[in-house]
């Protein structure tokens, strides 16, 4: 594989250089994704093993070990010390199950059931349908409602991103008029938890389905704030609790079509008081050719989910209006995502 060169330069005069590095990007996904599930970073995290070690204890062929942990080494995700002898890197370090922002879970949920839906990616394209619904004959949240350990593993994917893209969201979006937040589709409540934490007379109120309330629990109790947080199972297509000034849906929104997005807003606005208000965290598409995470994950949500997609400034106004609600700012956060606020009118 050719060494990675400066990406202005490649585009100008090596295209081709630079395409066969992103053809690449599967081989390395891959790689990645086996190192996770054979847990290699949790049994690195005291220091140097052995490949020999490391094969006796994963059960694996020890040679097929040694050449993938030689390629990852080469990509800096682990690093071969002495022959034969490996350690982790800081890039690694996330690869273990134990450390604040682990990536292991949603490395192993991207490289499972939803690597082999994007071999369907053709379908969605001539389609406009879910590959992953074609290919396992039900939509993401029935799979993992039916499959509890790759269940437990979504969620766990999803605390753990939430460790990463939180703090911003807390630090550059001001919550402070809010007296009752209800967290709809919240999952395990690492959203809530720290929003509550940061603004200590807040109350909240913590929804999603019963599977994911009862992974939430834990959490809120370590967090001491269980005297200000309940914890409610239902479905948002029916309704959601009542009880609340303001309403917050991350990652919720993008799940769905216009249709279903709208029904679930609807909920939100029977729910809330005259002039609540409506807060989904979500990626904002940008115009032009800019380079954009959400332009990529919108072919993600293609794949995965019936209707799933991410939307631009536009698209989400007239999703807002068709909810009787008037979005009143966008502001952006220092992960990815952004707060789009809007008021029941």
């Amino acid at each position: 594989m050719s060494q990675p060169i400066n990406a202005q330069i490649a585009s100008d005069f090596y295209p081709e250089i630079v395409l066969l590095q992103m053809k690449y990007g599967s081989w390395i996904f891959q790689s990645i994704y086996a190192a996770a599930k054979l847990g290699i970073a949790d049994l690195l995290k005291d220091g140097s093993r052995s490949c020999e070690d490391l094969a006796s204890v994963t059960s694996t062929h020890e040679g097929s070990l040694y050449r993938l942990l030689r390629g990852l080494a080469s990509m800096g995700v682990f690093a071969e010390t002495e022959p034969s002898f490996f350690t982790l890197t800081p890039l690694g370090n996330y690869l273990r199950g134990d450390v604040p922002g682990s990536l292991k879970a949603r490395v192993i949920m991207n490289g499972e059931e939803q690597y082999r839906a994007w071999g369907e990616i053709i379908y969605s394209i001539q389609t406009g349908k879910s590959a992953f619904e074609r290919l396992y004959g039900m939509n993401l949240l029935d799979y993992y409602a039916k499959n509890p350990e790759a269940g437990k593993n979504f969620n766990q994917a999803m605390t753990s991103s939430s460790t990463l893209q939180n703090p911003g969201i807390v630090l550059d979006y001001d919550f402070s008029d809010v007296q009752t937040l209800v967290d709809v589709g919240g999952g395990q409540g690492k959203l809530l938890t720290d929003i509550l934490k940061a603004y200590p007379k807040m109350k909240g109120i913590l929804f999603d389905q019963p599977e994911a309330i009862k992974g939430a629990k834990s959490l809120i109790e370590q967090a001491e704030i269980l005297d200000r947080c309940q914890l409610i199972a239902g479905n948002f297509f029916e309704s959601v609790p009542a009880g609340g000034d303001a309403y917050i849906l991350k990652y919720v929104i993008h799940d769905w079509d216009d249709e279903r997005a709208i029904a679930i807003l609807k909920s939100c606005y029977e729910a809330m008081p005259e002039h609540g208000k409506l807060l989904l965290v979500e990626q904002v598409i940008p115009s032009g050719n800019q380079a954009s995470f959400s332009k990529m994950l919108d072919l993600q949500m293609l794949v995965l989910c019936p209707g799933g997609r991410e939307r631009t400034q536009a698209e989400y106004r007239i999703l807002m209006e068709k909810s009787k609600f008037q979005l009143i700012k966008i502001v952006p956060t220092q992960s990815s995502l952004s707060v789009i606020e809007a008021v029941k009118v």
